[in-house]
């Protein structure tokens, strides 16, 4: 069962985290996200900290626009209408249609799955994913998923355009621990300041396993709308005994060539 979303996680202070009125249902909506198996009334209740009867006037205001329904077990789970909305809404951003064309293309020539992703706040969030149509293994990221920007190659390409100085990245971590997924993530303000300016330096980033063991990556920023500021940034994300990491950075220019459009010949 999902926790009870934390009012940090909407920007809002302590005060405001209360769930009254719209807001419940709202809060109710995002955690029948979290729960793809379904969620009866009574544990909807309690991870949201709300009389049942307040929760159960949600989840049928949820059914009735199609957001929601009740399966057979008496589970509550997210409604076709609410997944046809938001497929829908994802087909038409502009970032994936433009996008898509170029991850095909690394996924092919690498064999590596490559993604679209953007920065939002301490996060990452996966607008577009590409698998290779050969190998038996692949990631299990997902479109719409989250990883922590410090440890990813796409968070620390996005953050480099972000935070200039050591102060920078001590604002942005704020009272935040940063989270050590594996024994080579960065940890310290110093310690991410001085891969940032390493980013800065080689224009593309590096996740040497530090956001999962066995997965190293590689991204470089992608300018949608405009020629300064990335729109997000591409990545390869390779398993380390089928694609070392150094593979990838040797083969940088070629990387660069596809993710700005322009032909090998141009990296000559």
């Amino acid at each position: 069962m999902a926790a009870a979303i934390p009012a940090s996680a909407i920007d809002i202070s302590p005060e405001e985290s209360r769930v009254v009125g719209s807001d419940r249902v709202l809060t109710v909506l995002i955690e029948l996200a979290n729960c793809p198996n379904g969620v009866t009334l009574d544990d909807m209740a309690k991870a949201i900290r709300s009389p049942k009867t307040t929760v159960h006037r949600a989840l049928a205001s949820l059914c009735r626009a199609g957001l929601a329904n009740k399966d057979g077990r008496g589970h509550y789970i997210l409604g076709d209408e609410f997944l046809r909305l938001a497929f829908s809404h994802h087909e038409s951003r502009p970032d994936h249609v433009r996008v898509q064309p170029i991850l095909r293309q690394l996924a092919e020539q690498y064999e590596e799955t490559v993604h679209y992703a953007i920065l939002d706040g301490p996060n990452i969030i996966y607008r577009a994913k590409v698998d290779p149509s050969s190998g038996s293994i692949r990631l299990t990221s997902t479109i719409g998923g989250r990883n922590p920007a410090h440890c990813t190659a796409i968070g620390k390409v996005l953050l480099s355009q972000r935070l200039a100085t050591v102060g920078d990245v001590r604002d942005w971590i704020g009272s935040r621990i940063l989270t050590r997924r594996t024994e080579r993530t960065v940890t310290t303000a110093e310690e991410l300041h001085r891969q940032l300016e390493l980013v800065r330096e080689r224009g593309y980033g590096i996740d040497d396993e530090e956001n999962e063991q066995g997965v190293n990556c590689i991204a470089l920023p992608y300018y949608l709308s405009s020629p300064q500021v990335a729109s997000g940034a591409i990545s390869i994300s390779a398993l380390t005994y089928r694609t070392p990491l150094h593979e990838l950075v040797d083969d940088i220019a070629t990387i660069r060539a596809i993710v700005e459009g322009r032909s090998d010949e141009d990296e000559r």
